[in-house]
């Protein structure tokens, strides 16, 4: 079987996996206007929004790569390109990743337009299609390096949260506990320390292969294979739910490569079951202990789990991040914050600095989708045979509740800074300051300065991001091996 590939990208040609019917069939989309990735994301065959934002970034520069614009001066090139990404918006608004991509879309359109001198006309429009294929290409490419990124820094905080055990460890238990040095120290005599359990929700995806300089990296299955005809090919496994290893999820595969995870812990997440669909099949493909709950089950497992499982974190993903921390994500998510509240369990929300929104002050401000009734009263599936197996071919449609009650089914929840411990980004690890407020000053100063202070460094925030760092370019403090 060839591998499955979550978005297949060349220049000029763009294929989504539908996620709607995993983990049974893999089904691909053929993405070839702006009108088909709306449709795609809108329908949440493709979803997470770092993925969403690829695709549609991609679908734009698929749409160019043919000239669909049909314009005969740059001015004219620009304008197709601010309307079909204004189109594009609408298909998820609370996803701050797509609005973000497509702010940075617009400007390098509007700079290639003062930028290109030639007097032929077509050239200036290929120099504007151009530029923004590179950039639409470029997000693409970072993203994995972003989501890297986020899981190794992620590890590394919930390892330093874990204290080492002095008392000597039982020759049998030995697989439940790692050794290292303690966190902050150099040259001192290592350490056992437990292994940690953590439980995520939704699905936020993964990676699995093997990185080299030429930045190759393989496996037979669960891969996105970009071949971008302007850089050298780039063969990667890739998530689900964004172009590489993931944000909370890929936090869960770095805590279990690097030997300090003891189970993983995925919640169905109803009603779209994200969770049991697409996170269950990625933690069991990538043979990673782990276990699937329902989304009432979380307060019963900490309860009864979380001394015998060492159960630390609940790690999620984010749809945006509001100035103040305040993080919208999938629905359900804002019920296992309270719940770890509770029981003295680290919530920790994954995402890239593209996911925070600093032009929206708290996350009353975030404006969250209705979905449709029928995603609670129906429910699509694989056909199960009476001998137990699937039977991929065919599917069916059940109703799983009365037809004409109301439904309330919001996509997504807000769960309030006060009860998020950490916002963990490809720069580095964010906590609340001692007024138990999160500013992100420190580790996107540029756009601090340009959407909150206006140029005028009239703030203080307090931070206790962990170094603070003067340029956006670089991480807050080096990665521990």
């Amino acid at each position: 079987m060839e591998g499955l590939q979550a978005i297949k990208y060349k220049r000029g040609k763009l294929e989504v996996l539908d996620q709607l019917k995993l983990p049974h069939e893999f089904v691909y989309e053929n993405v070839t206007t702006c009108e088909e990735a709306f449709d795609c994301i809108k329908a949440m065959r493709v979803r997470g929004a770092p993925a969403i934002a690829i695709v549609a970034a991609l679908a734009l520069a698929v749409e160019l790569d043919h000239k669909k614009d049909n314009a005969q001066r740059k001015e004219e090139t620009a304008a197709y390109i601010s309307k079909r990404l204004d189109f594009l918006m609408g298909s998820r608004p609370t996803a701050v990743d797509l609005s973000n991509a497509i702010k940075l879309l617009k400007s390098k359109a509007e700079e290639a337009v003062s930028a290109s001198s030639t007097s032929g006309q077509a050239v200036t429009c290929a120099d504007v299609r151009l530029c923004y294929i590179e950039t639409a290409e470029k997000i693409l490419a970072d993203d994995f390096d972003t989501n890297l990124s986020i899981g190794r820094y992620g590890a590394e905080y919930l390892r330093r949260q874990e204290m080492p055990i002095p008392k000597p460890v039982d020759e049998a238990e030995e697989f439940r506990y790692f050794t290292t040095s303690p966190p902050g120290t150099q040259g001192a005599p290592d350490m056992k320390y437990r292994k940690l359990s953590v439980l995520t929700h939704c699905n936020t995806g993964y990676v699995y292969g093997n990185g080299s300089s030429q930045t190759v990296f393989e496996d037979v299955n669960l891969e996105i294979r970009l071949v971008l005809s302007s850089i050298p090919l780039l063969t990667t496994t890739r998530s689900l739910a964004t172009s590489g290893h993931g944000t909370a999820l890929g936090i869960i595969r770095s805590l279990h490569k690097m030997n300090y995870l003891e189970h993983a812990y995925c919640t169905e997440t109803r009603p779209y079951n994200q969770g049991s669909r697409l996170t269950a099949f990625e933690l069991a493909f990538e043979k990673i202990p782990a276990t699937l709950i329902t989304d009432s089950m979380a307060g019963a497992l900490f309860s009864r789990m979380k001394n015998e499982k060492n159960i630390s974190a609940v790690i999620v993903g984010a749809d945006r991040v509001a100035r103040n921390g305040d993080t919208a994500n999938k629905i359900g998510t804002y019920t296992l914050a309270v719940l770890a509240k509770y029981h003295g369990i680290k919530f920790v929300v994954a995402a890239p600095t593209t996911s925070i929104d600093l032009s929206t002050e708290s996350g009353d401000k975030i404006k969250i989708e209705d979905r449709a009734k029928n995603e609670l009263t129906q429910i699509t599936g694989a056909i199960v045979n009476k001998d137990g197996t699937v039977d991929t071919s065919e599917s069916a449609r059940v109703a799983i509740a009365d037809q004409t009650i109301d439904v309330w089914n919001p996509s997504f929840d807000v769960t309030p800074h006060e009860l998020i411990d950490a916002i963990i980004t490809e720069k580095g690890e964010v906590l609340r300051s001692s007024k138990g407020e999160f500013h992100f000053k420190d580790i996107i100063p540029e756009r601090w300065r340009r959407d909150v202070q206006s140029g005028t460094d009239t703030e203080t925030n307090g931070s206790s991001a962990i170094p603070r760092t003067p340029s956006e370019e670089g991480t807050q403090f080096a990665m521990e091996v």
